[in-house]
């Protein structure tokens, strides 16, 4: 079940992912290790240039109530979900972006991507559901002396995830999921998917 706790009052993002088919029904092992009978692929969503606009503008306007948008240096997001969100984001706000990639179990900058002492930075994902992800990009942050101003995302199904600044989304949602011993579905014998980028 996908229950809206909070949603942006200007944009139904819910509607916009269904739309796209980016709410995907069946049996999927997330990357938290949880299982559920939802899975959100925002890569579905985010394939539509215009709507990524639509999802980057609002979330500027959703930070700006909070943050100082024009002192921002630079968007950073996690390898692979983050990137198309991050990239609109830092478009919008006029600013420029890259990303981290996981090698082996840790993220770190690659492609000669390098973060400047004292810059302030903002995290942008597209799902963030127990915000491990950013947490490993808010240390590399740390240990290169930059700040994290904000994190921001288009879908928190986190129930709760704090990361000691500004968290911002465009939609709340909270879906069920059951740790792989308490899965009906696997009793049940249910094929079992596991999408994303880290299988």
């Amino acid at each position: 079940m996908i229950k809206v706790i909070k949603q942006n009052p200007n944009i139904n993002v819910l509607k916009m992912m269904e739309k796209s088919g980016a709410v995907l029904e069946g049996h999927f092992k997330l990357t938290s290790g949880y299982h559920s009978a939802h899975y959100l692929q925002c890569a579905k969503l985010l394939q539509h240039p215009d709507l990524a606009h639509i999802l980057a503008d609002e979330t500027k306007h959703v930070l700006g109530q909070s943050v100082d948008i024009e002192g921002i240096d630079m968007v950073i997001s996690p390898a692979i979900g983050g990137i198309i969100f991050g990239y609109m984001l830092a478009y919008r706000i006029g600013t420029d972006m890259i990303y981290a990639e996981r090698k082996g179990n840790k993220m770190e900058l690659r492609r000669g991507f390098g973060i400047e002492e004292k810059s302030k930075a903002i995290i942008a994902e597209d799902v963030i559901t127990t915000g491990g992800s950013v947490k490993e990009v808010m240390e590399i942050c740390r240990q290169n002396r930059a700040e994290v101003i904000a994190v921001t995302s288009i879908v928190d199904r986190s129930q709760g995830v704090d990361f000691g600044v500004p968290y911002k989304f465009l939609i709340q949602l909270e879906i069920d999921n059951f740790l792989p011993s308490e899965c009906s579905m696997c009793t049940g014998g249910v094929p079992l998917d596991i999408p994303g980028s880290r299988k």
